[in-house]
């Protein structure tokens, strides 16, 4: 694998390498945390596995606080357009996709979503960094790359394939959830249709595709550290979430997976 490297991935700085192993080493305990019981206090998790009294928790509303974590993301990407204005057509993907991903967030969760819960302030400010700073390094990650010979295996426009499979896929299940409730509905029901039939979570594993996506359009360690953490933290999310169905609704298939249909 690592002499592959080379051939796959523009060489990385020393810091650029430090931080990708950061990534994956903060995201992934995240999701380990998460299969272990200690929940980001958000969604379905709200006051599940936490041991502060509940009157002490600062909290926002679900759509507030998606907002604010999605919100600066998308402002670093649409800012690199104006500080980084004449890189090469790969730098272009990589801004306008992860710009794109998170402009995409935000509308869904101005129009699309319907939220029963609220967000903890302590989960809201990790998430909105980890957001931030993740797209401000990839996005730093790919300017330091300017100019250095390209990875000898060009992957960018498969990772556009991944990305808009990916990106259609996480909007087509959004609005499976959206349907779910009416307007004043705040019950949880068990989600159907799609892929929902084998896998409880599949807006996560297509987040996983379009993240992947982004990560082959980029070609930088730290765009594939994001990616893999990424994946780290939304297997945990998405094994709880599973956990949580079967033990809320009797007739919840056993059958159905929590992320990869008949595998996990």
């Amino acid at each position: 694998m690592l002499p592959m490297l080379p051939r796959l991935f523009f060489p990385p700085p020393f810091f650029i390498k430090a931080m990708s192993v950061i990534c994956v080493l903060s995201l992934g305990n995240v999701g380990l945390s998460e299969i272990r019981g200690k929940h980001m206090q958000y969604s379905k998790f709200l006051n599940i596995g936490e041991k502060k009294p509940i009157e002490k928790k600062i909290r926002v509303s679900s759509r507030t606080g998606m907002l604010i974590a999605y919100t600066p993301a998308f402002l670093a990407g649409a800012a690199s357009f104006g500080l980084f204005p004449n890189e090469d057509l790969r730098f272009l993907l990589v801004k306008s996709t992860l710009t794109f991903h998170f402009f995409k967030r935000i509308l869904e969760v101005l129009f699309v979503h319907r939220y029963s819960g609220g967000m903890e302030v302590e989960s809201l400010i990790p998430i909105t960094l980890s957001y931030f700073t993740s797209s401000v390094f990839i996005i730093n990650a790919q300017h330091l790359a300017q100019g250095l010979p390209e990875p000898e295996i060009d992957l960018k426009y498969p990772g556009i394939a991944l990305f808009v499979a990916g990106t259609s896929g996480n909007f087509y299940h959004h609005r499976l959830l959206s349907k779910l409730r009416s307007k004043d509905d705040k019950e949880y029901k068990v989600p159907k249709g799609g892929l929902f039939d084998l896998v409880i979570c599949p807006h996560y594993l297509f987040e996983i595709l379009g993240f992947l996506g982004i990560s082959l359009i980029a070609q930088t360690l730290y765009a594939l550290s994001f990616f893999v953490g990424t994946t780290l933290y939304l297997v945990g999310r998405s094994y709880v979430t599973r956990r949580w169905y079967l033990s809320q609704f009797k007739d919840f298939s056993k059958d159905v997976k929590a992320l990869i249909p008949s595998a996990f």
